[in-house]
């Protein structure tokens, strides 16, 4: 079944996605019509306004699940399986004439000449700025001073057109010419002809989007991305060659040699001076900065500004023809695969965007359906399952081992000849250590198990101490005075700041888990019980007293019931800091549960299974939520109302 799901996912992701986004247009519609049919006696500010609607429910799930569809790329990978190929062939393209664009003032606002005539004509201003200021003598300001003026010289000659070699301009115009060839085969419908048997069935055997280690495969598999694959070679030859082109010979050559020469001299001068090793050491600082700018003048990537016009022109051309083969494939990119596009690779391409680190629902559902199996489960342990448990075990657990000793008589010793008569005394130390012969039943294990288990007993214990207490702090002068500041003082420490110290002394078993999430659930639950304990209001203490109900009457019947309110609502936020906490402590020191998995996925960089261990706490978290809001709609159904 699991096969035929994965071999049909696309038609199910989209047939999802549209299911959503219709169901969400008819809860809204639905939703409208509702309040406007609503009773004029629902004020604003009456509660019953915000009961029921679950179909604003299922509007607000749909809308998470179709923000996650889309910005992951998942619909798109649904509704357009092949684009991405395609789009991998583009990028292909486009990464092979980049050094080119890279140039001309394309992809940024100006030409490349441009920005580095201006930077290195700033540089050489500031060298004249600092050779001002320096202590140097008239000669070294002078010498100096020239190497500065023969560089300006030199960068000024390279944007003059007088100066460019013959031979660099027929370059020039070949690179223009094979750029325009380029073009001419991208636009021929007949170009690169029709496929071969071989390239049929390899493209048949090249893995779908998403469907393999590889991202996305760089074969082509359609006749649009093999006419883009059919010239990216070609094109990565033509931005080879354009970049090794150099505007030097003539007066460029003299001149650099004549400022290499003077620049050898002055820093071969420096090695053999007498001067102090500050002075020394200012001279050679500066020589050497005119020595990098000298180096980079020296490159000659600096080109007159119409001297390239012919090759932007066909660069130009060339982006328009591409853009132009790539038809409805830009509309699918732009508007399917938001924030981001297909960029190329060595050897694969990989999205780029919010695909790239938002994981697709169909690769988490595959991924949490993988480890859920409880023949897989994660790292030998399943995630939910069960195993079959002794209750002789479970009874081991329970009944201590002192009752034993409760019971008359002494613990039989073995006879001479080796045998052991048992008593009531050893049957029942059989009962209480569990060994004896019992039925099994199926009991709850794994990973998501030992976190629940974890957060209920800590939780368990928090409420059973705090609430006694908090209620106690309420009432009492005394136990406010005495314990409130030793519930502040480290209430406000965060629970991490704790966990290092208490699995130090704990060590990394469940007690110290469960002891962190004590400490957490605790104060939660003092704090709430003593808010609803102050809160009672005095008129029904007094009626109370009048109709002469003894303290313990009045903690039952009147103050318990009024601080249900607040100590219901404090156990469902110490639930929440105690999921937060739990897979801190899990995080930190474990072999099991949630925090744990998520902790090696971390390590392992398998950002999949972190995003399923993100949403198992979430739904977990929510079914502990709404588990909260029925208890407390049973147990407290007058709240608000009175």
């Amino acid at each position: 079944m699991l096969s035929a799901i994965a071999a049909h996912r696309g038609f199910l992701v989209g047939l999802i996605f549209i299911v959503l986004i219709i169901g969400l247009v008819i809860s809204y519609i639905y939703g409208q019509r509702k309040i406007r049919s609503e009773k004029t006696d629902a004020v604003f500010g009456n509660p019953e306004r915000a009961l029921g609607g679950w179909h604003w429910v299922y509007a607000g799930v749909a809308s998470i699940l179709v923000m996650w569809f889309y910005f992951s790329w998942d619909a798109a990978r649904s509704f357009f399986p092949k684009a991405a190929n395609e789009l991998c062939q583009v990028a292909q393209v486009d990464s092979a004439i980049n050094p080119m664009r890279s140039v001309f003032p394309i992809d940024s606002r100006l030409l490349k000449g441009t920005s580095l005539l201006a930077r290195d004509s700033a540089q050489l201003n500031q060298l004249d700025k600092t050779l001002l200021k320096a202590n140097f003598t008239d000669a070294e300001k002078a010498e100096y001073g020239g190497l500065v003026a023969q560089l300006r010289g030199t960068l000024k000659s390279l944007a003059s057109p007088d100066n460019v070699d013959p031979e660099v301009k027929a370059r020039l115009a070949d690179i223009a010419q094979r750029v325009d060839a380029a073009r001419g085969k991208l636009a021929d419908p007949d170009f690169p002809g029709p496929a071969s048997a071989e390239e049929l069935e390899q493209a048949a055997a090249v893995p779908g989007w998403g469907e393999s280690t590889t991202e996305i495969p760089t074969f082509p598999i359609t006749d649009r991305g093999r006419n883009f694959a059919a010239i990216v070679d070609e094109v990565k030859e033509i931005s080879k060659d354009f970049i090794k082109i150099r505007n030097t010979g003539g007066v460029f050559d003299q001149n650099v040699k004549e400022v290499g020469d003077k620049i050898k001299a002055a820093l071969t001068e420096l090695e053999g001076s007498a001067l102090e090793k500050s002075e020394l050491e200012a001279r050679s600082v500066y020589v050497k900065q005119i020595n990098k700018m000298f180096k980079r003048i020296d490159d000659g990537t600096v080109f007159p500004p119409a001297a390239l016009d012919d090759v932007e022109a066909s660069v130009r051309l060339f982006e328009a023809e591409a853009s132009k083969q790539q038809g409805s494939l830009k509309i699918i990119d732009a508007l399917a695969m938001p924030t981001g596009t297909i960029a190329a690779g060595n050897t694969s391409c990989s999205e780029q965007g919010s695909g790239r680190w938002l994981p697709k629902p169909s690769d988490t559902l595959g991924t949490l359906v993988r480890i859920s199996d409880p023949d897989v489960g994660y790292k030998g342990i399943p995630m939910f399952w069960y195993e079959q448990k002794p209750l002789a075990e479970m009874a081991g657990f329970f009944i201590p081992d002192w009752i034993a000793d409760l019971v008359p008589g002494e613990y039989p010793r073995h006879q001479p000849d080796g045998s052991i008569n048992e008593n009531l005394k050893t049957k029942v130390l059989n009962i209480a250590t569990g060994n004896f012969s019992s039925i099994s039943v199926p009991v709850p294990m794994g990973h998501i198990w030992d976190s629940i288990l974890r957060v209920l007993t800590g939780l368990f214990f928090g409420i059973v101490l705090g609430v006694p207490l908090g209620l106690f702090m309420g009432l009492s002068r005394f136990a406010k005075g005495f314990f409130d500041p030793l519930i502040e003082l480290y209430r406000p420490v965060p629970p991490l700041a704790w966990a290092p110290l208490v699995l130090t002394i704990f060590g990394i078993g469940d007690d110290g888990k469960i002891f962190l999430l004590f400490m957490v659930a605790f104060a939660i639950m003092v704090i709430s019980a003593r808010t609803g304990a102050t809160g009672t209001q005095l008129s029904k203490i007094h009626a109370a007293h009048s109709l002469g109900a003894s303290k313990r009457q009045i903690i039952r019947g009147v103050i318990l019931p009024n601080s249900l309110p607040e100590i219901l609502t404090g156990i469902r936020i110490a639930i929440g800091v105690c999921w937060g906490t739990l897979v801190a402590a899990e995080m930190l020191a474990g072999t099991t549960g949630i925090g744990f998995v998520e902790n090696v996925a971390r390590k392992q960089s398998d950002y999949e299974i972190i995003w399923v261990t993100i949403i198992l706490l979430g739904l977990l978290g929510l079914m502990f939520d709404l588990i909260m809001r029925w208890v407390i709609s049973r147990t407290i159904p007058w709240r608000g109302k009175g």
